[in-house]
């Protein structure tokens, strides 16, 4: 490993176009299994794979569902409606009230639900092909990497600090950056920081909006990380007035490698938000970071890489592979097979063991997928720390 280098990740805000999207498209998710749990129907059979656009006053969700006869297109388009409200757009080109709404959803493709419902001898399939990682290191006490996990920070008290009403002239769009110095394989400072926010009065300068965003920044990364030579970029551009879906259009699903792990570990390209935990891309992911975090949180190693194979209409994962980068405590082997044992890697397994089939995803689609406080009705349960015991003794 290098004696020093830098590595920069990037956060959006909730406000951001494509996480507009995102959040769009986690409500319908959660629309379906609410109203699944309401009407007595069995969550295991929700299905929906939606996908949102966003742009000046407009927004269009499509995608394929099945789940109670209760959801209508109205339904979609109200909860659309307060997820924008709730985000904070009341503004000419984008506002929760005005926007117009579409609703194109319909019925899953009978050749995609054949793979992947259960029948007589026949497992659940997996929802798709595709493979997916899953990361930790020790990096922080989340362990997340370092980059990303500042750059979250900083942009999710800058959202708490404008809808409190302590920074009004804030927008919800706004975008982060953070490059960070590592020496001998640590993370020891912040050498730039870029923010860029939109904001509401028209006068505010570059220097104005720092003043602003520069304490949410300070409280947001460890103390003596910035430092008179860290250089600073806000709204390098200039004015940032016009923002959201209004200045650049949204879509679910553009923003994986802000979801995942900030560019620090590999990712197999399958994007999470509007999709239930039938379809791996997000569910085996979810699996991939919650063993990772496990191995790291029982001090096996200080970073390790998982990755999950699926094909489609499969159960069972065509290959488990684990790279401890050379900090490992066991053998990497060894380790692989113990993992498959400790938990049921197939798509119901997996939404069984982290308890997926529940109204948890709209608070997923921003500030991270990963790296969050697990919560009491099962929100972020891949994050839980409860194989670590398990795994120290099965390899001791």
């Amino acid at each position: 490993m290098r004696a020093s280098y830098l590595f920069t990740s990037e956060s959006v805000s909730e406000g951001h176009p494509d996480k507009v999207c995102d959040r769009i498209s986690d409500e319908v998710v959660d629309c379906f299994f609410r109203e699944a749990a309401a009407s007595g129907l069995d969550p295991a059979q929700v299905r929906v794979a939606c996908e949102t656009l966003a742009t000046t006053n407009r927004v269009v969700i499509a995608g394929e569902t099945r789940g109670p006869a209760t959801i209508t297109p109205d339904l979609i388009a109200h909860l659309a409606r307060l997820a924008i409200k709730d985000i904070g757009y009341e503004q000419a080109g984008f506002h929760w009230e005005h926007a117009k709404i579409e609703v194109l959803l319909h019925g899953q493709s009978a050749d995609i639900a054949q793979g992947v419902d259960a029948s007589g001898e026949k497992d659940e399939g997996a929802g798709d092909q595709g493979i997916m990682f899953g990361y930790a290191c020790t990096e922080t006490a989340d362990l997340m990497p370092a980059p990303l996990h500042y750059s979250h920070k900083i942009l999710h008290l800058m959202a708490q600090a404008r809808k409190s009403g302590a920074a009004p002239t804030l927008g919800p769009d706004a975008k982060s950056q953070v490059t960070v110095r590592y020496e001998h394989g640590k993370p020891v400072g912040a050498t730039q920081i870029v923010v860029s926010t939109q904001h509401l009065d028209e006068k505010m300068t570059s220097a104005d909006v720092r003043a602003v965003i520069e304490p949410y920044v300070q409280q947001a990364l460890p103390a003596g990380w910035i430092s008179a030579q860290t250089v600073w970029h806000v709204n390098p551009t200039g004015a940032f007035v016009i923002g959201g879906p209004d200045g650049d259009s949204g879509l679910t699903g553009r923003k994986i490698i802000v979801d995942t792990y900030g560019g620090a570990a590999p990712h197999g390209g399958g994007a999470f938000s509007g999709k239930d935990p039938t379809k791996v891309d997000r569910s085996a992911a979810y699996a991939a970071r919650y063993l990772a975090k496990n191995v790291v949180a029982a001090g096996l190693a200080e970073r390790c890489t998982i990755q999950l194979a699926y094909a489609i209409g499969v159960a069972k994962p065509l290959s488990l592979y684990v790279d401890l980068h050379g900090t490992g405590q066991v053998d990497e082997a060894k380790l692989e097979r113990v993992l498959a044992e400790v938990m049921d890697l197939t798509p119901r397994g997996i939404r069984n063991h982290l308890q997926l089939n529940r109204a948890i995803y709209a608070r997923t689609s921003a500030y991270g997928h990963f790296g969050r406080q697990p919560q009491a009705d099962g929100g972020f349960s891949w994050e839980r720390s409860d194989l670590a015991d398990t795994l120290r003794q099965a390899l001791a």
